[in-house]
C-alpha cells in the first residue's frame, strides 16, 4: 500500500484554482518531491494532505487512512513541518521539543535516538528562545519538533526558503539518514537544483501536475539543443536573443541566459548578430540540461 494516496483532489479559492484534479501516489521509504514556484499549488495540497484543509473534490489516503474520516489517526501518525516557522517564540529551545512531546504523549528520551543527530547541533542552544535563533537553527528545532512523536510519514512544506547554501545541504543529508530509517518524506521547494536530492518527483505548475518522474528520467528526456549565453548587457541580451529567428525559447538563469535553438543554429552567426547590436564580452557554450531546463519546456509546452 503507498504511504500516500491522491485521486483528482481539487481546491479552488473563490474563482482562482488552486489544484486542479491531483492524483499522484508516494512509495513508502522515498524522499518524493513536490517541485514549483510559488503560487503553484505546493501548500494548499500538503495542507490537506495534513487534514488542516478540506478538498473540494477527490480523495486522499495518508498512511491507509482517509483524511477527512481518520483525521484524528493521521495527524498522530504524520510529522508536518510547515513553511513559515511556527514554534513559539517566546519558549526556549529546549521547552519546545518538550511540549511537541507532550502534545503527543511521548518524552524526549523515548524518542531521542531519532532526533539526536539533529539536536545535538542546536543543543548548546537548548536554553536560547525560539524567536532568538538563526534561520538555520530554526529549521532543525522545527524538524526536531516534527519527528520527536516518530511520524512513519513527514511532510516538509519549502523548508529550505530563506536557509543559508550551508545549512540547505546539511539540512537534505540529514533527511536521507531520515530515509534510511524507513521514514516517508514528502518535501516540497521551489529552488529546482533540490529536486536532484529527491528519489522521484513530481513537477506543478498553477495548480496542474506536469509530471512524476525520477530526475534523471525527466532530464534524459530534455530533447532540446541547449545553450547558455551572457554578454556586458544582460537585460537587452535578453530581448536580443528573442528577437534571433534561430533561437526557440530563452529564460534567464544566473549568470547565462539559457537558449534552445533551431537545427541549423551557428554559433559564429549568433556572435555577429550580438555584436552588431552593442552587445561585447560575449560568451556562449553548450550546457548539459538541469531540472530547471526541464521544468521550463514542459511549462512552456502545456501552455501553448
Amino acid at each position: 500500500m503507498p504511504a500516500v494516496q491522491l485521486r483528482n483532489i481539487s481546491k479552488s479559492y473563490g474563482n482562482l484554482r488552486a489544484l486542479d484534479s491531483i492524483s499522484f501516489d508516494v512509495r513508502r521509504g522515498e524522499i518524493f518531491g513536490l517541485i514549483g514556484p510559488d503560487g503553484a499549488g505546493k501548500t494548499t495540497l500538503f495542507r490537506i494532505l495534513t487534514t488542516l484543509l478540506l478538498a473540494d473534490n477527490g480523495e486522499a489516503a495518508v498512511d491507509g487512512l482517509d483524511v477527512v474520516k481518520d483525521y484524528r489517526a493521521i495527524r498522530n501518525r504524520i510529522g508536518y513541518m510547515p513553511g513559515k516557522f511556527s514554534l513559539y517564540p517566546d519558549l526556549t529551545v529546549e521547552e519546545n521539543l518538550k511540549f511537541f512531546a507532550t502534545v503527543f504523549h511521548t518524552t524526549v528520551e523515548a524518542n531521542y535516538d531519532l532526533v539526536r543527530e539533529i539536536y545535538q547541533q542546536i543543543e548548546p542552544f537548548r536554553k536560547r528562545r525560539a524567536g532568538k535563533l538563526s534561520g538555520g537553527m530554526k529549521q532543525k528545532l522545527a524538524l526536531s519538533c516534527a519527528l520527536i512523536h516518530k511520524p512513519s510519514i513527514l511532510f516538509l512544506d519549502e523548508p529550505t526558503t530563506g536557509v543559508d547554501p550551508v545549512s540547505r545541504k546539511e539540512f537534505w543529508g540529514i533527511l536521507r539518514h531520515l530515509k534510511e530509517q524507513g521514514i516517508t518524506i514528502l518535501v516540497s521547494t521551489p529552488y529546482m537544483d533540490e529536486a536532484t536530492r529527491c528519489d522521484r518527483i513530481a513537477l506543478i505548475r498553477e495548480g496542474k501536475l506536469l509530471q512524476i518522474d525520477t530526475p534523471r528520467r525527466m532530464t534524459e528526456q530534455f530533447t532540446e539543443s541547449l545553450w547558455g549565453v551572457r554578454s556586458n548587457r544582460m537585460y537587452p541580451l535578453l530581448t536580443d536573443l528573442r528577437a534571433y529567428p534561430e533561437v526557440k525559447t530563452c529564460f534567464t538563469f544566473g549568470e547565462f541566459h539559457h537558449i534552445t535553438v533551431k537545427a541549423d543554429f551557428a554559433e559564429e552567426k549568433l556572435e555577429r548578430y550580438l555584436q552588431e547590436r552593442g552587445h561585447r564580452e560575449i560568451m556562449l557554450r553548450t550546457l548539459v540540461p538541469t531540472i530547471e531546463d526541464y521544468y521550463m519546456q514542459i511549462a512552456q509546452t502545456d501552455t501553448l
